[in-house]
């Protein structure tokens, strides 16, 4: 008797999936423990396997499709053997279609520009729209509609680039303007909605409150200039790495934590509780939005290994492959635009931490050395959003001023 394979609840938040891709065809023999297809959930992109012996008889869905979570998407059975019918949803509505453009019987021929009447010229819409495609002015087209109206025919039988013939003194109607950007309608994803959603939430239901440090990026560059000169061009298997500033970033935020514990809290509701670990989660960009993969204890791990477990995530991340374990779970979280230039701005709290930092671009700028001597100096913005439920602003100026510190003296990072 054949199985059903019905659309797995993947998260917590999960409603409806969408099949990106099929994995197997109609007809395949499929093991338990293949992977059957690809379903774009509300936090990444993840394979749905089979726990069955058979054939695919059925696949009940296209690639593309949005599918409620317990509906099914698959049959396995055996060869030849018919699938069973699907208890699905109700499914949505079809889109209308088109309504044809009204074929108006033939009049007898007009002069051009006879379908302006006081400036105004008479076409339908869909003439209009395909003119401005095309770069032809209406004024220089006889319409074949009632009274002389332009309809799609006309346009299409005309050459583009025609001008318009000049007419008493009244100026032609100016074309419309022709596009030169793409027109999309975007479809919203599954993990779109999702970031949507918590955000909004957390806009809305957190108090945020924002400070901003500045803070000499001097020392963490010839920091990370000096690692990655000796351990750049070895071999991983004789310690070759290779450090960027977000990881030494992760690392420095990390090790504020130890200094300033009121910082790694979150809202509970009729609790505020103060978490034993930094499960510090970053910010990486795809294209469907921003992910926050999360590094579990970060204050535990030593910079090697937190930038190992940092370039992990962030390609599993790119590869829509991140598990929901993965992403969830922060205490703290920390987002980077300095490689896109951007010198300083505020996160929206990643829900229910206490605050996000947000880091910028180190820029050389003149500042003021100890010695009221004018210099040039790496100067880097630091921003902090924090909820006011869960910690006052005295909390978040301890620990950017205890975050500055390290990196003004990076080295403490690596004892």
């Amino acid at each position: 008797m054949a199985t059903l394979i019905d659309m797995p609840k993947l998260s917590d938040t999960m409603t409806v999936g969408t099949l990106v891709k099929w994995l197997k065809n109609e007809g395949d023999a499929i093991s338990s423990g293949d992977m059957i297809a690809e379903v774009e959930t509300d936090k990444a992109t993840m394979e749905v396997e089979c726990f069955d012996d058979g054939v695919l008889i059925k696949q009940y869905c296209g690639e593309g499709a949005e599918v409620a979570v317990g509906d099914p998407i698959a049959a396995i059975g055996e060869a030849g053997e018919e699938a069973p019918e699907a208890q699905t949803s109700a499914p949505a509505a079809p889109a209308a279609e088109p309504t044809p453009e009204p074929v108006a019987p033939e009049p007898a021929p007009v002069a051009p520009a006879s379908s302006s009447t006081g400036g105004r010229i008479k076409a339908s819409p869909v003439a209009k729209k395909i003119a401005a495609e095309k770069g032809i002015d209406l004024a220089t087209i006889q319409g074949s509609g009632p009274g002389g109206r332009i309809v799609k025919d006309d346009v299409l039988n005309a050459k583009p680039g025609a001008t318009a013939p000049a007419t008493g003194g009244n100026a032609p109607a100016a074309a419309a303007p022709v596009a030169t950007l793409e027109a999309l309608d975007i479809p919203v994803s599954n993990m779109r909605k999702s970031i949507g959603k918590a955000l909004v939430g957390s806009k809305t239901q957190a108090p945020h409150f924002y400070l901003q440090i500045e803070v000499n990026g001097a020392p963490l560059a010839k920091l990370r200039k000096e690692l990655n000169s000796k351990l750049a061009d070895l071999p991983p298997e004789h310690g070759g790495t290779k450090f960027s500033v977000n990881d030494l970033t992760l690392k420095a935020a990390a090790e504020a934590v130890r200094r300033v514990p009121a910082i790694n809290r979150s809202w509970e509701g009729d609790t505020i509780k103060q978490h034993p670990n930094v499960h510090l989660a970053f910010g990486v960009a795809i294209d469907d939005g921003l992910v926050t993969p999360v590094i579990r204890a970060a204050e535990t791990k030593g910079l090697r290994e937190i930038g190992a477990e940092a370039k992990v995530l962030i390609k599993k991340a790119r590869g829509k492959k991140l598990t929901p374990n993965e992403m969830s779970g922060s205490t703290l979280t920390v987002t980077n635009l300095g490689m896109f230039g951007i010198s300083d701005f505020y996160g929206i709290i990643n829900p229910n931490n206490a605050a996000i930092l947000s880091i910028g671009a180190t820029i050389k700028k003149p500042v003021v050395n100890d010695a009221g001597e004018i210099v040039v100096g790496e100067v880097m913005k630091i921003g902090l959003s924090g909820d006011h439920r869960t910690i006052d602003g005295a909390v978040g100026a301890q620990y950017l001023q205890a975050l500055k510190e390290i990196i003004e003296s990076p080295s403490i990072m690596l004892v």
